[in-house]
């Protein structure tokens, strides 16, 4: 016996589009299904990982993932608003963080490191795999940076974005926009090699460590409490300062 296909009539608003097909953004357009389906499964079937939603309305009435669709349902379906507190209407958008923490997809190590630089809490490692990405994130409540559309419908995952740009710096002004970190940066105070703090260290305790230019020129130093490794402000210091400037304006 053939099941009866019904329709449900999405219309996706604001950056969502990004993940629809040239035919279906900006535009009501019908979605078929058959049998009993949570609004969250048919929303992911057209593209749109759940990560990115903040707000599903059913005829102007907010309803949340686990909605099972009816035919000729019409649904309006709105990415998370930043400026506004929606919580009281918002049945999908998780509560703001108090804490921006990243975990950083595999084939973005240039943009954790950028991120790190900034003083931001960020994991990365080149051989994390997508069940361990997704756990980090939603057990430790950390914002996933990926361009893994598969990998942001994990159904655990409740912080993430979808990163729309290519290039590392790019990318980095891009989550400096989406997240609003400009008044958060803390330069030098993380390491860039495994994201532990820095800390001051006299220079006596190092200076077997030192190179015999490096001793000489410089006299103050910070050490990750980690991995050890050694930074002090040598050229690269001034490069960084120039990044960090441009990125404020």
């Amino acid at each position: 016996m053939l099941r009866q296909t019904s329709h449900v009539t999405f219309r996706f608003y604001a950056r969502l589009n990004d993940f629809l097909s040239a035919d279906h953004q900006q535009m009501d357009f019908q979605q078929p299904f058959c049998g009993k389906v949570s609004v969250k499964d048919l929303i992911e079937a057209t593209g749109v990982p759940h990560t990115e939603i903040g707000l599903i309305l059913l005829n102007h009435h907010a309803i949340d993932f686990n909605y099972h669709l009816h035919d000729n349902d019409h649904i309006s379906v709105y990415p998370p608003f930043c400026q506004l507190d929606i919580s009281e209407f918002s049945r999908n958008q998780p509560l703001p963080l108090s804490d921006i923490k990243f975990v950083v997809d595999t084939h973005m190590g240039k943009l954790a490191r950028y991120l790190r630089l900034l003083g931001f809490d960020t994991l990365y490692q080149n051989n994390y795999t997508d069940p361990e990405l997704a756990t980090i994130s939603a057990t430790e409540n950390r914002i996933l940076l990926t361009r893994d559309r598969g990998l942001l419908k994990h159904s655990i995952i409740k912080y993430a974005y979808f990163v729309r740009t290519t290039g590392s710096h790019n990318q980095l002004q891009e989550i400096i926009s989406q997240f609003d970190l400009k008044l958060l940066f803390k330069p030098f105070s993380r390491c860039i090699h495994c994201n532990g703090a820095l800390i001051k260290v006299d220079k006596k305790l190092i200076a077997a460590q030192l190179q015999t230019k490096t001793k000489r020129f410089y006299q103050h130093f910070k050490q990750c409490r980690n991995c050890q490794h050694i930074y002090w402000q040598g050229s690269h210091y001034y490069k960084i300062l120039n990044l960090i400037t441009s990125l404020e304006n």
